[in-house]
């Protein structure tokens, strides 16, 4: 028999293209999808020979995930609905049940199936937190000196620490964990990708913090390798941090966007994120607030030399895909280079001492 796939979150889009993508891999017999609500737009049907697919509409802190498991002889558990934003609900205590309360249940089944061979759990680099005395880079072994204190990200280190209980009980499953950057693309449904398609960008006055994005397509790509069988000379068991190369500064975001910023104090950057939160305007929670105050870098080494996968898309390319998909700004990105080089030619290669007076200089009086 071939592998058995149930593949968790297929509602939201990056489940969707996991779903569709899974079903071409040669040894796959079929593809379970699961989810509260049933997806927006149907599982996209690949192009030539696929594994069939099935999805139930469940919710994963009722203990009926097991009769599942059971019933298609599941092997390999793909979690991807631990997310920032719950599906219907903005409520917060809904949304920390399902990432939380769902993953334990879900971690329940598994234990008691003895057919799962293989579990994948999508994290985040949220894990690290953001604060002023963050190291430059973190790398999977580093704990942080400030752990998130709430939000998506403090349910994401719960979730963590659930699955690592769960490998000490199950070793013989092979567990992956992959925290991902904030993954960006021209379909992606992130809180991040929102904030980065308003008019105007609200930025905290005097920070300027350094961010990294994984391509949509790079995130699919990781996600199918962690649930197959490791390549030669490679390992895919373990944490692994997933970014594209490379950073962006906020501002560099903006220009590229062509959009403005909007620089004011912290505490009034709080208040219109709670504004905006309250409005459905954007969901700018405080974790992100304090991302785009103080940024975070992961380091991807071993994601490159022990998983065996180097992105497609740097940073910078990732968001210049994500950013072509979103149109021009109120400042178009061409403009914004044309003033600046027609600024630099203005002063010269000698600075502003080159720039020649509007007015001739005249000669001095000698002091009497």
């Amino acid at each position: 028999m071939g592998v058995v796939v149930l593949v968790t979150g297929v509602a939201r889009h990056l489940g969707a293209r996991f779903a569709a993508e899974v079903r071409r891999r040669p040894g796959v017999d079929r593809v379970v999808g699961v989810d509260v609500q049933p997806p927006g737009l149907p599982v996209e049907e690949p192009d030539g020979p696929a594994a069939p697919y099935t999805f139930h509409q469940l919710d994963l802190r009722r203990p009926v995930l097991s009769r599942v498991l059971a019933e298609y002889q599941v092997d390999t558990v793909v979690h991807l609905s631990v997310s920032a934003t719950g599906l219907g609900s903005t409520n917060r205590s809904a949304v920390k049940e399902s990432n939380v309360i769902g993953t334990m249940q879900l971690l329940g089944a598994c234990q008691k199936a003895p057919g799962v061979r293989r579990l994948v759990v999508k994290s985040t680099t949220g894990v690290y937190g953001s604060a002023p005395r963050d190291p430059a880079v973190f790398s999977e072994r580093i704990q942080p000196k400030d752990p998130p204190g709430g939000g998506f990200a403090k349910d994401a280190a719960e979730v963590e620490g659930y699955v690592r209980g769960f490998a000490r009980r199950r070793p013989d499953v092979a567990v992956t964990v992959l925290r991902f950057a904030n993954i960006l693309g021209p379909s992606a449904d992130t809180p991040l990708g929102e904030y980065f398609s308003l008019p105007v960008l609200p930025t905290v006055l005097g920070y300027d913090p350094r961010l990294q994005f994984v391509h949509e397509d790079d995130a699919v790509a990781v996600l199918c390798r962690a649930a197959d069988e490791p390549l030669p000379g490679t390992v895919n068991t373990g944490t692994f941090n997933v970014a594209g190369e490379g950073v962006l500064l906020l501002s560099q975001c903006a220009r590229r966007l062509g959009r403005p910023t909007l620089p004011v104090l912290l505490p009034a950057v709080s208040w219109m994120a709670v504004l905006a939160r309250q409005t459905r305007l954007v969901d700018v929670s405080p974790e992100q607030l304090r991302l785009l105050t103080h940024g975070r870098v992961v380091d991807t080494t071993r994601l490159r030399e022990t998983f065996g996968y180097r992105p497609a898309f740097s940073t910078p390319e990732a968001f210049a895909d994500f950013a072509a998909s979103r149109g021009p700004g109120l400042l178009p990105p061409e403009r914004l280079a044309a003033v600046t080089d027609r600024l630099s030619a203005l002063l010269g290669p000698d600075g502003p001492a080159a720039v020649p007076d509007a007015v001739p200089n005249r000669p001095r009086r000698p002091r009497s």
